[in-house]
């Protein structure tokens, strides 16, 4: 079935690249002249740079191989539900649920973690650090999971539109010049706050806050931590990975999960694990994922267990 001819989307993508840029230089003019607060070093932001115009290129070279995906479950969808103004916030919000879903996995699976981790990979914190993206993201797979918004009858250009929205929105989390909004905007949207306690490696703060735009998706499947003034976010990675090479930034992870799958005397299931299973998996318990850093954060602070975004059951979770 041929896909019908539609309105013009914007091409966010396009419209956005200058206004990144535009307020990146703004940040770092006003954090330079004390008058925000934020911190920045020039290899690193260099390093974002390349990482954000190396996930382009490799989006345009690559990128079809997930669009044909959606594009076939919209050939055979069930219904054809348009471009009326409620299509838009709907798709919005279940795409917003999508982006949730997506980014929990890449967090709690080494091998979409492998890409995912490059976003993570800075020791600061500003809006340099939103455009520090994988280069290959495009090959994880988790295009599947918008395959069923096509299914049910939204439009893949429509489906675009609203994901690149999502991301054009979550650009202007990162950054710390930004402290706490009103209270109701806290309580319904992603915040620069939220997103921090996102971005910090903290015991506490570890695998917390995944949404996009909407903050009620971790308070709704029991991930949200608040930002407290008495554990200030530390930024990057439980280990930090220490280069600023892109192709070390980006390609890593993959590094490291072949050498750990390829240690001697491996049994096979172990092997698999090394890849698919929490990032920190190791099976002569010699590391620590992040549940284990929160048990062992929990046994040394047992005052902290069922309060402040840490729920007594948090570490029985498998994701």
């Amino acid at each position: 079935m041929p896909l019908p001819e539609i309105l013009t989307l914007p091409r966010l993508h396009e419209i956005a690249a200058p206004l990144y840029l535009a307020f990146l230089l703004a940040e770092y003019l006003l954090v330079r002249k004390g008058l925000a607060t934020g911190h920045f070093r020039r290899e690193d932001t260099h390093t974002s740079l390349i990482m954000g115009i190396g996930s382009i290129v490799s989006a345009i070279f690559i990128g079809a191989l997930g669009v044909g995906v959606v594009l076939w479950a919209y050939e055979n969808r069930v219904a054809t539900i348009g471009f009326a103004w409620w299509a838009f916030i709907l798709c919005f919000v279940l795409d917003d649920l999508r982006f949730y879903w997506g980014h929990r996995i890449s967090h709690r699976s080494r091998w979409f973690w492998a890409a995912h981790v490059v976003h993570h990979s800075s020791e600061y914190y500003n809006f340099a650090t939103a455009l520090r993206q994988p280069w290959t993201g495009q090959i994880t797979g988790l295009v599947l999971l918008a395959t069923p918004l096509a299914y049910l009858g939204f439009h893949p250009a429509l489906i675009a539109f609203c994901a690149s929205l999502n991301l054009v929105y979550q650009f202007f989390l990162h950054t710390e010049a930004v402290g706490r909004l009103h209270p109701w905007i806290e309580a319904v949207f992603n915040t620069p706050s939220h997103h921090r306690v996102h971005h910090a490696s903290n015991p506490r703060y570890l695998d917390a806050n995944y949404a996009g735009t909407l903050i009620i998706w971790d308070k709704l499947f029991g991930t949200f931590v608040p930002e407290l003034d008495r554990d200030k976010p530390v930024f990057g990675l439980v280990k930090n990975i220490e280069t600023f090479n892109p192709f070390a930034v980006a390609l890593g992870e993959y590094w490291g999960i072949a050498k750990d799958a390829a240690k001697p005397g491996v049994p096979l299931l172990d092997r698999l694990r090394y890849v698919f299973a929490p990032p920190g998996f190791s099976h002569d318990a010699s590391r620590d994922d992040s549940h284990m850093i929160k048990r062992k954060f929990l046994a040394a602070h047992p005052q902290e267990a069922g309060s402040e975004g840490l729920p007594k059951d948090l570490l029985s979770r498998a994701v």
